[in-house]
């Protein structure tokens, strides 16, 4: 096993681990469906996700960097520019790209049949970020690499990227809350669990916002920041309001939802 794997994994397993016994010993919100089954199924989704993605690109985005710079190919790459200075564009340019995929998978109707399998699960804790369709899973590591090979991204960024978005996603989708007097701190920089649960919201309005995944700087940007839901924390339901039952917990259903009749 590569370094970069081990690493990833390790760093994945401890904010899996942390983030979980912070939600058994103060979780936020109460569970509206057994936890033990859906933590089953979001973990098995999970799984076909690594088998698919190694299997489609062994190298994954890592492997693309260390491959454009052996060609000599993309943008920073041509220019010869500094290792330090790449690679904080590339971190920045990557994570704008990856908030603009997630705003394209909001409004065009066939990408959103793919993400309604994420905004299906009515409890959103850490194991909801682990909660994709392998057929999204795919798109987004193909975007990934094409945007690795046309900047030159450096292999160290690359990585840095795949931690970073993978860290944060397992942080804000957490069943926690941050003390009253972090929350508004943090929300300037990061993307906190509080925000992005507006996000997975049963009111497209409000699910048609806060959209980052790491820093809160694009959705207020843009113009698609909401600080808090219309209900407040107390009246927020989430997942889909169509599927406001047990399906969302099972495995079957859930890597079926794209293929249903849509209502």
């Amino acid at each position: 096993m590569s370094l970069e794997v081990l690493l990833r994994l390790g760093l994945f397993l401890g904010i899996l681990a942390v983030m979980a016994g912070w939600e058994a010993r103060a979780a936020a919100r109460p569970a509206a469906l057994p936890k033990a089954r859906r933590w089953a199924t979001n973990g098995a989704v999970a799984a076909l996700d690594m088998v698919v993605i190694r299997l489609l690109f062994p190298a994954a985005a890592v492997g693309a960097a260390v491959d454009a710079s052996a060609q000599g190919w993309g943008l920073f790459n041509l220019l010869g520019a500094p290792g330090w200075l790449a690679g904080i564009v590339c971190l920045i340019v990557l994570d704008l790209a990856i908030w603009g995929q997630h705003v394209a998978f909001h409004r065009i109707p066939l990408l959103w049949r793919l993400h309604k399998v994420h905004h299906a699960d009515r409890d959103v804790d850490v194991s909801t970020a682990l909660r994709f369709h392998p057929l999204e899973a795919t798109l987004s590591m193909l975007l990934k690499v094409a945007l690795v090979y046309a900047l030159g991204a450096p292999a160290w960024a690359a990585l840095a990227f795949e931690a970073l978005l993978n860290g944060c996603a397992m942080f804000n989708h957490s069943n926690i809350a941050l003390p009253g007097a972090w929350e508004g701190r943090v929300r300037r920089i990061l993307v906190t669990p509080e925000m992005h649960r507006i996000h997975h919201s049963v009111i497209r309005d409000e699910h048609d916002t806060n959209f980052g995944f790491s820093v809160s700087w694009w959705d207020r940007l843009s113009g698609l920041y909401s600080a808090r839901a219309r209900g407040g924390e107390a009246g927020l339901r989430l997942g889909l309001a169509e599927h406001q039952d047990a399906a969302p917990g099972r495995l079957g259903w859930t890597l079926a939802l794209p293929f249903r009749r849509q209502p």
